[in-house]
């Protein structure tokens, strides 16, 4: 019996990941800023042992967007609203490089990962989006690839100012009159091309040393972003095979950067369909595929390519040759989609229907689910998983009550929390003072 325990993180996604789940029965139709509603879920993940809550973001929208992205929290808020009224859970939120400020982020989070004794995470985005420019006063969307030098410096600022002070700088000795041992505040000084910040931050350190970074890009440039910062790294997870290709991608560049990779976490997505037997999976997956029609699929598909007009072309042809549409957007994303269109030979149409709900690797009976959940972990592809199913509901229900104790009663799950902060959950060691460090190296040597 395997000892390991595979960690479950969950999106609060509104009422799923569907485009169109707001219109289940099972969820209310405002569930994307019914914090009511997002606390319950966030409160059941406590009690079932997930390590933590995931919320997404985005920075443009308009009147063909995802519904339920029309209208939802911004996800610091919602963090620093739930901090107090959880206890264990890591809080794990999505912030742009792009258009933020490090100074700003860094106290952010700062200050959500003191108010939760060391529960905070950072989904580290570059905001693929080129209409988030015009919600901003920063010129023109930067392309691609120059969106991840920008983030690099970000993170290095942001990193740089959690450590402005040793973890035992503050000394609050009133009989001595001391507040601060001011040999242990470090000014940063960071001067890049893109940033050039000072410090040092007005906020101390928490409990596990530094927020967890958290990462999602799938490009060669996303990819090498992530194996160099990141502590968790969230991927697709298509298939058994091309998982297993991104978890190994992934921890041999951190390696290659020198960093241990089992301190470098892979979790891909996970949207279940399951039920108890074979014929009700089946039916639930077609009742998922009824919530959206063509042109609603059309508009979803065209997200992934910055908003194009999919209505353009013949349904029932070939997906078309896009060219460049969507390289400077969800750059691995389209071009994933267009691989499997040309290889597949796939209609307009088929893909449309196909991208708004995708037929999950993980459809099947709750005995059947729990063992390809083990199988991907024993076999290299996953080290846990994201829940995000297509409408949370009955699937939620089911997977707390069905899959969670089979994957316990095998070995490979345990509710407990094991240590207090999101770093203890994850596995993953204190993030020590880069200052303290170097004191201690000059000691050594």
């Amino acid at each position: 019996m395997s000892q390991k325990k595979i960690d479950f993180g969950i999106m609060l996604n509104g009422p799923g990941s569907h485009m169109h789940a707001w219109k289940s029965n099972e969820v209310p139709s405002d569930a994307s800023t019914n914090f009511e509603y997002q606390l319950d879920i966030a409160k059941r993940a406590e009690r079932a042992g997930f390590s933590f809550v995931f919320v997404a973001d985005g920075l443009y929208i308009h009147e063909k967007s995802i519904p339920h992205f029309l209208d939802r929290h911004e996800p610091i808020t919602l963090l620093a609203a739930l901090a107090p009224i959880t206890q264990k859970i890591g809080l794990v939120g999505t912030i742009s490089t792009s258009y933020s400020e490090p100074f700003t982020v860094a106290r952010q989070l700062a200050t959500i990962d003191n108010i939760s004794h060391g529960r905070a995470g950072w989904n580290v985005v570059t905001s693929p989006l080129e209409g988030s420019a015009d919600n901003y006063s920063k010129g023109a969307h930067p392309e691609h690839d120059t969106r991840y030098d920008i983030a690099e410096e970000h993170i290095q600022v942001v990193q740089g100012l959690w450590d402005s002070y040793e973890d035992d700088a503050f000394k609050f000795d009133s009989d001595k009159g001391e507040y601060l041992d001011k040999n242990k505040m470090h000014t940063l000084d960071y001067k890049g091309e893109y940033f050039q910040v000072k410090g040092p931050l007005n906020a101390s350190r928490s409990e596990q040393g530094q927020p967890v970074i958290f990462q999602a890009g799938a490009s060669p440039k996303g990819q090498d972003y992530a194996a160099k910062y990141a502590d968790a790294v969230f991927t697709l997870g298509e298939s058994k095979e091309s998982a297993q290709r991104n978890y190994e991608s992934i921890k041999d560049q951190a390696k290659d950067y020198g960093r241990n990779p089992d301190e470098v976490r892979v979790y891909p997505i996970l949207a279940p369909v399951i039920a108890k037997t074979e014929s009700e999976v089946e039916a639930r997956f077609e009742n998922i595929k009824t919530l959206a029609n063509i042109d609603e699929a059309l508009d979803y598909l065209g997200r992934y390519y910055d908003h194009h007009d999919f209505s353009q072309y013949d349904l029932d042809a070939p997906f078309p040759d896009l060219g460049e549409v969507g390289q400077n957007s969800f750059r691995a994303t389209a071009d994933a989609i267009a691989d499997r269109a040309k290889t597949n030979h796939l209609t307009l149409r088929e893909v449309a229907l196909e991208e708004t709900v995708r037929r999950s690797p993980f459809m099947g009976t709750y005995e059947d689910v729990a063992d390809l959940i083990i199988e991907w972990v024993e076999d290299g592809a996953a080290d846990g998983f994201i829940f995000g199913p297509h409408i949370y509901g009955a699937v939620y229900d089911e997977f707390l009550e069905n899959v969670l104790p089979i994957l316990e009663e095998k070995g490979y799950y345990d509710k407990a929390f094991h240590g207090e902060t999101l770093r203890d959950h994850l596995g993953l060691p204190f993030k020590e003072n880069r200052y303290t460090q170097s004191k201690q190296s000059r000691v050594t040597n």
